[in-house]
């Protein structure tokens, strides 16, 4: 199961990816293009050229999860912009996958515990 509370990190491949790759495929995006670790902790994020399917690539102990989402109407609000990956908060997963634009402004702002007292 998706969980992105165990992910030290949640990276977005910005642009579009070539979602006929697999695991090995995708891993060697990360390792090769991003010289990121794909056995780490963290998240890694595609969408297809239309914005309308991704897939997260993550490493649990004994082997990779590949997870698949395809909208029936509707796109991502992917971000578009380098070719770098973006490094982005669990929150700002949640977003994406809601539809929202990483950009937007209407969300509530984050309160710590210690603010909220």
């Amino acid at each position: 199961m998706l969980n992105p509370a165990a992910a030290s990190q949640v990276y977005f491949a910005c642009g579009y990816t070539d979602l006929r790759k697999s695991i090995d495929g995708l891993a060697a995006v990360v390792q090769e293009q991003f010289a990121l670790n794909p056995f780490s902790t963290a998240l890694f994020v595609f969408c297809n050229r239309k914005r309308d399917k991704l897939k997260i690539l993550q490493w649990d102990h004994a082997g990779f999860w590949l997870y698949y989402h395809r909208l029936e109407r509707g796109t991502f609000q992917w971000p578009s912009d380098g070719s770098a990956p973006l490094c982005l908060t669990q929150r700002e997963l949640r977003w994406l996958l809601d539809g929202l634009s990483l950009k937007q402004r209407h969300a509530h702002p984050v309160v710590s515990p210690e603010a909220a007292i």
